[in-house]
């Protein structure tokens, strides 16, 4: 299996009023093409600062990330990131949202722009094409604001949190289908969250990290069997209670 992403002994201190903090201590994770990793741990431990390291937004103190062999040292056009909300802009329409990132790489070529269509009509929204993100519901805005990210064709996708500003009934609806987008267009993505549920459902491996400074306290790679479930069925098979409990032990040891 190809490798995509190495993550190699990446750390990162900071400087704060009572001194030098380190944030995030030797990091070390592969990850292969495809896959969909999440990454859970206590809050504030550094989750989404690694992700911004991953994705050249910060530099590390020590250590390097390299993308399909080559190592990222800023924001680069291969990284794809899904924030937490969908920041569409209010006055563009969905077509005009969907191609911001291919305009300010000068990449609206019509091989690009008739990729845009296809993924407008395969996930349901080329009819909402001209319509403004007011009239859309949260779920739709966060398809559009995932089809922009893809829109660009990066090989890694980052996504931070991005079904935490939905209701619970809107969440489980959104993540089912932005699983299956991801899996279809066999992308490799990387995913922070704080719900162990969320995890489970849509994660070929998770990773636990410790409280600060964060560090890889665990690696649970999702029973084959298991992965053969939507999301939405996960919640309901046998294993899922296994991981869970096995996550949140070692989550709860992290706060004593």
């Amino acid at each position: 299996m190809k490798k995509i992403v190495n993550v190699l002994g990446i750390s990162l201190n900071y400087q704060a009023k009572n001194g030098e903090i380190e944030a995030i201590s030797n990091i070390n994770l592969d990850i292969n093409e495809g896959e969909f990793i999440s990454i859970v741990g206590p809050s504030g431990c550094g989750k989404s600062t690694l992700l911004s390291i991953i994705s050249g937004l910060l530099k590390p103190t020590t250590g390097t990330v390299d993308i399909n062999g080559k190592q990222i040292s800023g924001p680069s056009s291969i990284i794809g990131f899904m924030p937490q909300k969908d920041q569409l802009f209010s006055w563009r329409t969905v077509y005009d949202n969907v191609m911001l990132g291919l305009e300010i790489q000068h990449r609206k070529t019509e091989e690009n722009i008739n990729y845009v269509k296809k993924l407008l009509h395969t996930y349901g929204l080329y009819d909402f094409r001209e319509k403004y993100p007011s009239q859309l519901s949260g779920g739709m805005r966060q398809r559009v604001a995932l089809i922009r990210t893809l829109a660009t064709k990066p090989e890694l996708l980052l996504l931070d949190e991005p079904f935490s500003s939905l209701d619970y009934q809107t969440r489980l609806s959104v993540s089912n289908d932005i699983y299956h987008i991801i899996k279809q267009e066999k992308k490799t993505a990387i995913m922070v969250t704080h719900d162990i549920s969320e995890a489970i459902c849509v994660s070929d491996r998770i990773v636990v990290l410790s409280k600060r400074p964060a560090q890889i306290k665990a690696i649970h790679t999702i029973d084959s069997e298991l992965q053969k479930y939507s999301p939405l069925a996960r919640r309901e098979h046998a294993l899922f209670r296994t991981y869970f409990n096995q996550i949140w032990r070692e989550l709860d040891a992290n706060e004593s």
